[in-house]
């Protein structure tokens, strides 16, 4: 372990020390409530060591949103100590939460900061992670400000894992370490993700319909997975293209190094990229460490419509699980079980929609991996819709592009038809034919 660089004439000052994980985590108590950051920062050193102290603990509520790496909290073995409460359900606590061990709080990614400042959810503890203190003792929330930044503010307790190998980024994330009550010291690598490993050639072709559509001086956002990645790599040749988003990954740093990414044209923050949170590969993240480009802002403002719908030509791009033929979007549920979250999909389906020469974009595969359709005449029982089918303009499919906007229920099946696979076409059209008496 590297031995961090310690300033006792700050620590001194501002009454905040270091201690062993042990020491830190002992601040918990049963029935607390405790923040865990997530994404790319898990403090995943502290998340196992709170595991250790499982036997000690009973209906301790853990609050999170998206947790990257091992995550043994949600273990079944540990139900009786542990209770997920999710605001974004990732893959590491998912059987916890559709178990019982869990549960999901429906929530835009917008709004969450208002639960820990309003007191709707108070919050006992936050564990954070965090970038070593520089010589004025400002740390940084590294690649996951999001909501991060308002539980450290209204916690009544905080512990921020300081790691060297966290990325310091500029922006709303800059925290003084008065603000942490104690520090403990890791040095451990963050989790990885390259998308870019996932996308096959229907990603691709997906990616080219969406590329067609992107002009040049637009402002993008971009959800998480293949298809976003796939999209970033069709736009070599496009020019002068923004980012403001809620979260990015690898391929936004060759698009900057290919001078494609310059942010000119945004109305807000020209000249720099916008982002929440940050998931991708080590040299991503080195790329991101201390580069003024990126300014990374908590959610209630960049995932803010109005804030959105200020910059030209927002194209943002989300996926979805099933859009039926009304064009209601399902992006976080698969018939009852949950399966990721409401998160920012709407701000920003919402804000592109708003911005002068937007375009909302759902895009989604023609069929999942057993080849079951994606296009449905309605959506399955017990799924909820992430967004309505007022707010859905661009539907895309690796068969080609489908317009809803302005369009009527018969105008809107047949579009959404169109992009469907052959295999279920008839039976989409008969569905359709059965409901509205003809297309």
């Amino acid at each position: 372990m590297v031995t961090l660089v310690k300033d006792n004439m700050l620590m001194s000052t501002y009454n905040t020390t270091y201690k062993t994980a042990e020491e830190a985590l002992a601040v918990i108590k049963s029935g607390d409530r405790v923040f865990i950051q997530g994404s790319a920062a898990t403090p995943q050193y502290l998340v196992r060591k709170l595991a250790e102290r499982a036997d000690e603990l009973r209906g301790v509520e853990l609050v999170t949103i998206t947790t990257y790496g091992e995550f043994p909290l949600a273990e079944e073995r540990y139900k009786d100590s542990f209770f997920i409460n999710s605001l974004f359900v990732s893959a590491n606590v998912r059987d916890a939460v559709n178990s019982g061990r869990g549960d999901y709080v429906p929530i835009f990614l917008s709004e969450i900061p208002r639960l820990f400042r309003s007191g709707l959810m108070p919050l006992d503890v936050a564990i954070v992670h965090v970038s070593p203190p520089d010589r004025h003792g400002y740390c940084s929330l590294g690649v996951s400000v999001d909501i991060t930044r308002e539980a450290v503010l209204n916690a009544r307790h905080v512990i921020a894992q300081v790691n060297p190998q966290m990325p310091r980024t500029h922006g709303d994330g800059l925290i003084h370490m008065k603000r942490f009550d104690v520090l403990v010291e890791v040095d451990e690598a963050l989790p990885e993700v390259d998308y870019s490993l996932r996308v096959t050639e229907k990603e691709k072709t997906i990616a080219r319909y969406i590329a067609e559509m992107v002009e040049d001086g637009a402002t993008l956002q971009m959800g998480i997975g293949a298809i976003p990645d796939a999209v970033l790599s069709s736009l070599t040749n496009h020019k002068e293209l923004g980012i403001h988003t809620e979260m990015m990954s690898n391929g936004v740093m060759e698009l900057v190094e290919k001078g494609v990414i310059t942010n000119e044209h945004k109305y807000r923050h020209p000249g720099r990229i916008a982002t929440g949170f940050i998931v991708g590969h080590r040299k991503f993240y080195d790329f991101v460490d201390d580069n003024p480009l990126i300014l990374m802002q908590r959610t209630d403002y960049v995932n803010d419509v109005t804030i959105i719908r200020s910059n030209p030509k927002v194209t943002a791009i989300n996926s979805a699980i099933e859009i039926d033929l009304t064009g209601q979007v399902v992006a976080d549920t698969i018939g009852k079980y949950q399966f990721s979250g409401i998160g920012g999909q709407m701000d920003f389906i919402r804000g592109a929609a708003l911005s002068e020469g937007g375009k909302p974009i759902i895009a989604l595969p023609s069929v999942t991996n057993k080849g079951i359709s994606r296009i449905t005449p309605l959506i399955n029982e017990g799924a909820a819709v992430t967004t309505t089918r007022a707010h859905v303009h661009y539907v895309v499919t690796e068969y080609g592009v489908a317009y809803l906007y302005g369009k009527n229920l018969r105008q809107r099946a047949k579009a959404l038809i169109n992009i469907a696979h052959p295999d279920h076409r008839e039976r989409l059209e008969r569905e359709a034919v059965e409901r509205y008496g003809y297309l």
